[in-house]
């Protein structure tokens, strides 16, 4: 159902492509803006797991550097049938961890130093399983595509609103005309957060299966909120634009800031947990 709901959502975002393209610019710069945005996102597709475990300053660790971390990722990857990731510690004392890689042959798991101080051995393996159940459902290539869509939606908006638009005062002018372009790119937004959102849901659901422990992974999220609003990330160490790859938001933020996270309510995530029946 949820692969349902997500794929109508990318729909969706399709949708407001090919129409605010066609009314403001036609067929051809709806399929100009969607080629750059592709172009782009499809570097960023193939190169994202460098790019960003630079940016953090990961470093791979083995069985022998890290036993705790490593020999539990690979214990689940097995138990999951899946290859095993490369396995990295960031040097961060906030609590947090992410996936990364375009698919399961080729992806990495990262933890901070700070959630390998602040969690137990069950809730630190109900983590990586929320990890590896990302690589698992594929979410990188699903999170690209909706950044594919939105990225197209903004340029367009973007274009038109400088250029006035290829057709003028006609069916491309007006007030109505402009609102469309503002709230397009809103709208866009608004659909990716959502995307996104179900994507973690999954992602809770599927680790707590593959670890066994839903509780667990309760226990740890509620955990990593709390150490998290202690020692948030800074935006000297951490981009915004990546917050979407962690398990909980590493920034500390505003009612108004939480309103546009990109990740759900941390207290309907535990309470789905909660709820769950193996």
């Amino acid at each position: 159902m949820n692969t349902i709901k997500t794929t109508m959502l990318l729909a969706v975002l399709t949708g407001i492509l090919v129409s605010i393209g066609y009314s403001y610019g036609g067929k051809n710069v709806a399929i100009m803006a969607l080629v750059f945005a592709g172009l782009m996102n499809f570097g960023m597709f193939w190169f994202s797991d460098k790019i960003v475990l630079k940016m953090y300053k990961a470093r791979p660790v083995g069985p022998s550097d890290s036993p705790r971390l490593y020999n539990m990722v690979e214990r689940l990857a097995q138990d999951a049938r899946m290859p095993m990731p490369s396995v990295y510690i960031i040097p961060n004392p906030s609590p947090n961890a992410f996936a990364t890689g375009r698919s399961p042959s080729r992806a990495a798991v990262a933890a901070t130093d700070g959630i390998m101080k602040l969690l137990n051995d069950q809730e630190l393996e109900a983590v990586m399983a929320h990890e590896l159940a990302h690589v698992k459902n594929r979410d990188t290539l699903i999170s690209t595509l909706a950044a594919t869509l939105g990225g197209a939606i903004t340029f367009i908006a973007r274009m038109m609103m400088f250029s006035g638009g290829r057709r003028g005062g006609s069916r491309g002018g007006g007030w109505g005309a402009l609102l469309a372009l503002i709230l397009a790119p809103i709208a866009a937004m608004i659909i990716q957060m959502a995307v996104s959102r179900r994507r973690e849901y999954m992602a809770d659901a599927t680790g707590a299966r593959m670890c066994k422990n839903p509780n667990a992974l309760a226990s740890a999220l509620q955990r990593l909120q709390s150490g998290i609003a202690a020692s948030p990330m800074s935006e000297d160490t951490a981009n915004p634009a990546t917050s979407h790859m962690f398990i909980v938001n590493p920034f500390r933020g505003s009612a108004m800031f939480k309103l546009f996270s990109t990740h759900p309510p941390m207290e309907e995530r535990v309470e789905r947990l909660r709820s769950m029946k193996l």
